[in-house]
Formats: C-alpha cells, structure tokens, sequence
C-alpha cells in the first residue's frame, strides 16, 4: 500500500545525510527509503539479505523505492533431464 499523499515521502536521516557527490557508492540498508531527486547520478549499495549490490541511480527511479530495483531471491532455473541413448544391436 503507497504511502498517503498528506505525508512527505520517508528517507532513513543517515541516507539523506550521505546524499552528496562526494559519498561515492555508499553503503545502505535502508530498502524502505524513497528515492529523492537529489541523488540522480549516485551509485548506492543496497543491502539485498546476503550482499551489497551496487546500483546507479538514475531519473526514472526518483519517487520508488530502493528495494524494489534489488531482487531478494534468485531466479529459479529448472534442471535439464538426463537423456540416455539405448544402443541398438
């Protein structure tokens, strides 16, 4: 459910505080934070639940949050069958 319309969009303090050119790829756990325009251009690392995955903020992001572009869970990919060829005699 989207946050109301009433209230300001939530960023952790610690990330607004690192949202400067200088703070190059900043580490962050904060998944819930909102994307604010000032930190176009960034590279973030985004904690995930086992790594930190770099990622580069970009204009099309402002406004969503940060977990939704750092996937939690691999994808899933199916085994191949075994094929085993009978010799004919």
């Amino acid at each position: 459910m989207p946050r109301s319309n009433w209230k300001t969009p939530f960023i952790d303090k610690s990330l607004l505080k690192r949202l400067t050119p200088g703070h190059e790829k900043k580490p962050t756990w904060s998944r819930r934070s909102t994307i604010y325009p000032a930190a176009i251009g960034l590279k973030l690392n985004i904690y995930n639940g086992k790594d930190m995955i770099t990622r580069k903020i970009k204009p099309e992001m402002v406004g969503h949050k940060l977990g939704e572009f750092v996937t939690t869970r691999k994808t899933f990919i199916p085994k191949k069958k075994k094929i085993i060829l009978k010799k004919k005699k």
